[in-house]
């Protein structure tokens, strides 16, 4: 087992090429890449990344981030359950993207790259479903490959139990040297040195906090593989950061990448899909669990927004009602204009969706609207009958902010907090939503915005993945929100005051 800590200054390492160039050409076509989302993710978690391979000359097209029609893990992985997946329909699944990506590339092999879970579905596609030869090089980041709990009669039946039948056959030796992986393929793992909520002693992370899970913040490193250690990344991160990608670029490439910056484009197109909930996104009755379906019937707005206030410019630069296949676009942004998209469909609460600045084009901007529990529809004598509006908080954080040192210039008793990296800038947070907070607040009189309404909005702010704001929410202001949604102190370097807030979690794996 190879076992080496990483440490990286990304402002050393990173040379930044001149805006809008990409740099890093190859004397031959690079292999194409397909990159597995987690439990319950799309295919947008990879955003950041596949702009960093595209800034380090990675042709797009050799850059495919797949979606699972149903991304989430059945509880029990031999009973049928709606609107999930088992570990053999997950690994089908995988193997008819990679032989569409093979056959419209013309290439032999691809490299698969996956977070948490889809770790887990390349590892069972490569030993069980032929992608020994399909297959050059496996990257695994934050991936439970010895469980999230190895636990004697817990659940023994979830392939995420270490003591389950399926992991035990996926680690099972496969040489004399007891080696967990194979060859042909080249295999790597990255993980938190501690900071993983999926690989820790106890099960604080998973609802059990006086549970010894018998998993060690070791258990995604596999026998056999190069593993890497990222210095307090968190489950996200050991993905979707810059660290992560220089590990995985160097691990396929052999050298260094040019850039851990993304480059600016001069022309950004976006385009995405969207989706829906539940075992049928139509309907309603079929529940509420994420899905990667097309939402058909849907209608999508896309708002210029002012930087300064999060005021709508001017009317809607871009409408568009989503048909049978979800997809939507293209849609050409203009460089620096942050942009609000607004997603209203049948039995969905109006989702307005507040994003920094694109630097780049993008084909996989997924969203999907929300809906709001009876309850808090404005339901008499609930304790939020007064609300307007619901928000969704989406950051790279799971467990709190770091406290970087005290900004020159900082308004009085607000932290510097660095997310991820503008260009030319430094890198902190991780990319990719990690966690959601809902937060309701009253209807203020007299208030303009989306947060005027009747207890169908939902407003989901997503921290800029680019953006190296000072504050994350800076560009939302009092005059907007004000007690109406947030203050810009809610997103605050204390641990105490995020747990002090009520708030809802969605955490994938």
């Amino acid at each position: 087992m190879t076992s080496r800590r990483l440490f990286l200054s990304l402002s050393l390492a990173a040379a930044t090429p001149a805006a809008g160039c990409a740099t890093g050409p190859f004397a031959e076509a690079p292999p194409p890449i397909v990159f597995v989302h987690g439990n319950g993710d799309n295919a947008s978690v990879w955003q950041t990344t596949i702009w960093r391979f595209e800034s380090n000359g990675w042709p797009r097209e050799r850059l495919h981030a797949i979606d699972a029609p149903y991304p989430l893990a059945r509880d029990d992985d031999t009973k049928a359950q709606p609107g999930r997946t088992s570990t053999a329909d997950h690994m089908a699944f995988l193997k008819s993207e990679v032989d569409k990506v093979l056959q419209a590339t013309g290439a032999r092999q691809v490299v698969l790259v996956g977070n948490s879970r889809g770790g887990l579905v390349i590892r069972n596609y490569i030993q069980n479903g032929g992608g020994d030869r399909t297959v050059s090089h496996a990257i695994l980041g934050g991936t439970p490959n010895h469980g999230i709990w190895n636990v004697p009669g817990r659940n023994p039946g979830s392939e995420f139990a270490g003591n389950g039948p399926f992991m035990q056959a996926l680690n099972a030796p496969k040489n004399a040297n007891g080696d967990e992986v194979a060859g042909p393929v080249k295999w790597l793992t990255l993980r938190s040195d501690n900071n993983d909520k999926y690989a820790q002693p106890h099960g604080r992370w998973i609802g059990a906090p006086d549970l010894q899970t018998n998993v060690t913040f070791a258990g995604p490193e596999l026998k056999g593989a190069a593993n890497t250690v990222l210095p307090r990344a968190d489950h996200r991160e050991v993905s979707f950061s810059p660290a992560a990608f220089a590990a995985t670029y160097r691990f396929i490439t052999g050298r260094e990448p040019s850039t851990l910056d993304v480059v600016p484009e001069e022309r950004v197109q976006l385009s995405g899909k969207v989706g829906g909930l539940g075992v049928s996104s139509t309907d309603a009755a079929s529940g509420n669990s994420a899905n990667n379906l097309p939402l058909p019937g849907a209608r999508l707005e896309i708002f210029a927004t002012d930087p300064a206030t999060g005021e709508r410019r001017s009317g809607a630069a871009h409408v568009q009602a989503i048909g049978a296949d979800g997809k939507w676009g293209p849609f050409t942004a203009r460089r620096g204009v942050a942009y609000e998209f607004v997603l209203s469909a049948p039995g969905y609460a109006t989702t307005h969706i507040y994003r920094s600045p694109f630097a780049r084009s993008s084909t996989v901007l997924n969203m999907r609207p929300e809906r709001i529990a009876a309850a808090d529809r404005g339901a008499p004598g609930h304790r939020h009958a007064d609300a307007a509006a619901r928000l969704l908080r989406s950051g790279p954080r799971p467990h709190g902010l770091r406290r970087p040192e005290p900004a020159a210039g900082r308004t009085a008793g607000r932290r510097r907090v660095q997310l991820e990296d503008q260009a030319g800038g430094r890198a902190e947070g991780g990319g990719g939503r990690v966690q959601r907070r809902t937060h309701r607040r009253p209807h203020v009189a007299g208030r303009t915005g989306a947060c005027v309404g009747s207890g169908t909005d939902v407003l989901n702010l997503i921290v800029p993945a680019f953006a190296g704001m000072t504050e994350p929410f800076q560009a939302c202001s009092r005059e907007f929100f004000g007690r109406c949604c947030i203050r810009n102190s809610i997103w605050s370097a204390r641990m105490r005051r995020l747990r002090r807030m009520k708030s809802s979690h969605r955490l994938g794996t």
